[in-house]
């Protein structure tokens, strides 16, 4: 990483980067994200206006710690993020991103069913099932649109 900002909260990845190729990132260590499907349908987060990329639709996650694989922080974020159990979800696959030393890794996750989730904190407006092949319709985080075609093969055979 090229540079890094302070933190801004208690965790010790929160703050911005720069990568070698010199775009901003939010996570000191990385980031990483739970992309959750019941083999129908994906659960993706409506980011609140003020967050980064804000009114777009994207995976719950944030900001990896220091001391963190990206699966725990992927589980925390979502914790943090939304009402989901962990315990109700099985990773089955990753995708890991590098953006020139700063990395994101979405995990891929199954339920066997679209459970009844809700926004746990204010980063998210709503959160919601869409279809599989309605995800590419939807005003979506940059990151996320640009992983979409990689993902949704993981997911379609999750």
């Amino acid at each position: 990483m090229v540079s890094s900002a302070s933190r801004t909260s208690s965790g010790d990845g929160n703050g911005w980067v720069i990568c070698a190729h010199g775009h901003r990132h939010w996570g000191r260590y990385g980031a990483a994200g739970l992309l959750v499907t019941d083999g129908r349908h994906v659960l993706l987060q409506h980011r609140a206006a003020w967050t980064h990329e804000g009114d777009t639709w994207a995976v719950p996650g944030g900001a990896r710690d220091s001391h963190e694989s990206a699966l725990d922080a992927a589980l925390r974020e979502t914790g943090e993020e939304t009402s989901l159990d962990p315990a109700s979800v099985e990773p089955v696959e990753e995708l890991r991103v590098d953006h020139g030393g700063w990395t994101y890794t979405t995990i891929v996750a199954r339920t066997a069913e679209a459970l009844d989730i809700e926004p746990a904190n204010a980063e998210s407006t709503a959160v919601r099932w869409w279809p599989i092949a309605e995800v590419a319709t939807l005003a979506l985080h940059r990151g996320f649109a640009a992983a979409w075609p990689e993902l949704r093969p993981l997911v379609e055979i999750a």
